[in-house]
Order: structure tokens, then C-alpha cells, then sequence
């Protein structure tokens, strides 16, 4: 796989999390830890991408 497959990758699972994320907020009682978790892992998924966008 390549740098920018991997990269490709991470940014649709990134977008995911955020509709995912946006569903849950919209909910009549959203689950705050839930959305907290999803967002640490969206942010694990940025910080992934930025690493292998500054050795590609």
C-alpha cells in the first residue's frame, strides 16, 4: 500500500467519525462520552495523516 492509499484511506475513516459525530449531536440526548471518544479518535487519525504527509 502506498503512502498516499494509506493516506486516502485515513481521510475517508476521518469523515466518517465526523458524520458519525454530527448524528450523534443531533440526537434529542447525545451521548457526550461517546462523542468524546470519537473525536480523540479523529484526532489520532489527523495527527496519523500529518505524519505521513510530511514524509511523503
Amino acid at each position: 500500500m502506498s503512502i498516499q492509499t494509506h493516506v486516502d484511506s485515513l481521510t475517508a475513516k476521518h469523515a466518517e467519525i465526523d458524520k458519525v459525530i454530527a448524528k450523534e449531536q443531533h440526537r434529542p440526548n447525545p451521548d457526550t462520552i461517546r462523542i468524546m471518544h470519537l473525536k480523540r479518535q479523529k484526532l489520532r487519525l489527523k495527527e496519523e495523516m500529518s505524519k505521513l504527509e510530511t514524509r511523503h
